[in-house]
């Protein structure tokens, strides 16, 4: 009987997931603001150390996301539009920043939070009483629609709530803020779940969604925030290594693995190649994440077992790309392939090989000066932009 109610188990880890990057999202935003209201306990009592800033960084990071890949903005959806890539990669970049380098920018990411979260809350929510196809309409629709306005209402009451705790910290003590962060974590998740429901029940709803959303595709954009990731952080680890900016390598793992989850999520896609995107892959993307927001959150807690991790995946992601790239080659008909995709070869061959020496310096920290690793980043960053540079070519002849 048991063996049954395995394999029954295994199946349905194994089956297709449906979650819409929408509500992977959201989920994603729910879980960071639960976790931190869980860890602010042992925090206040001075049990784990707290680094507020990476919170910042991290949330700011979130919020590019969606700019990018839904076209969503915190006061509301712009769809496709090359201003709105250019302040998503602005607002990706001040997360970034907030991050990896503590103190550097002040109180600015605060205030960018705080605009986003009241300003943009309170225009959210007179949206949707006002506008006839969201209130109105869903209090006629009734059942799930119902769920929706009560989601909706506590997200967007609970943003303008939790921005204010921005404009002035003291309103609440350090363990007060933990009831508030918990809720909005709730809801967030709740309004995640009812969209999930609705989107089951009207598939083409999802599909307008992303048709009409951010200029890239989401794969794209994801693309486009890791190259812009790895840039900034090469960048960034050049004065570092000289000792001219302090610098959170806690956050810096975190944020990686925040990055992997939102791929193994949305696509399937993983540091040692695609897999279908099933159940566990889902659990696991979720796994991924609550650690990346952990190390983002409690500096020093997770660099260990996060370095073996994240080097771990890229040398045996890098190893696992040069075999799949030799083995193309070796197997593949002697005929000459066309220059974009001879450069879409190559441009991936580096990759893979950038991302393997990546990963063995973060087992031997000797092996290469910090500098130097800066260098490798950067230069592993632009080159994942310059695949995706190739990716949309490809695109347009494919559609002329």
């Amino acid at each position: 009987m048991g063996s049954v109610r395995g394999k029954t188990l295994l199946e349905r880890l194994l089956q297709r997931a449906d979650l819409s990057l929408h509500v992977i999202l959201l989920l994603l935003g729910g879980m960071t603001m639960i976790l931190v209201g869980i860890f602010l306990f042992p925090v206040t009592a001075e049990r784990l150390p707290y680094y507020e800033k990476g919170l910042y960084g991290l949330i700011l990071f979130i919020i590019a996301l969606q700019m990018l890949t839904l076209g969503e903005t915190p006061f509301g959806t712009l769809g496709k539009s090359k201003i709105l890539l250019g302040a998503g990669g602005l607002v990706a970049s001040l997360g970034i920043v907030t991050c990896f380098i503590p103190g550097l920018l002040g109180n600015v990411p605060r205030w960018a939070l705080f605009l986003c979260l009241t300003p943009g809350g309170l225009v959210l929510l007179a949206q949707m009483l006002l506008s006839r196809n969201k209130f109105k309409s869903w209090r006629e629709y009734g059942g799930i629609f119902r769920h929706l306005i009560y989601g909706c209402a506590g997200v967007y009451g609970l943003s303008i709530f939790a921005g204010m705790l921005l404009w002035n910290p003291r309103l609440l003590t350090t363990p007060q803020k933990a009831l508030p962060l918990l809720l909005f974590g709730g809801a967030l998740c709740y309004l995640a779940v009812t969209l999930h429901q609705i989107y089951r029940t009207y598939p083409e709803i999802p599909r307008k969604l992303e048709e009409s959303g951010g200029t890239l595709n989401p794969d794209q954009a994801l693309l486009l925030l890791t190259g812009l990731f790895m840039i900034l952080l090469g960048i960034l680890l050049i004065p570092v290594s000289f000792g001219k900016l302090p610098f959170s390598g806690s956050t810096q793992l975190g944020l990686l693995m925040v990055i992997f989850a939102i791929q193994m999520l949305a696509f399937g896609n993983t540091p040692l190649g695609a897999f279908p995107r099933s159940w566990l892959m889902v659990f696991l993307g979720f796994l991924f994440g609550a650690l990346g927001i952990t190390s983002c959150i409690l500096p020093g807690i997770l660099v260990l077992p996060l370095t073996l991790l994240v080097g771990g995946l890229n040398i045996f992601g890098g190893a696992l790309g040069l075999l799949k790239a030799w083995l193309s080659l070796t197997g593949s008909k002697k005929t000459p392939l066309p220059k974009i995709l001879l450069r879409l070869y190559i441009t991936q061959t580096g990759m893979n090989l950038l991302s393997l020496l990546f990963g063995t310096s973060m087992f031997l920290s000797s092996l290469l000066p910090g500098y130097l690793i800066g260098i490798i980043l950067a230069a592993n960053g632009g080159a994942l932009l310059y695949l995706l540079r190739l990716l949309l070519l490809l695109e347009k002849m494919k559609k002329s």
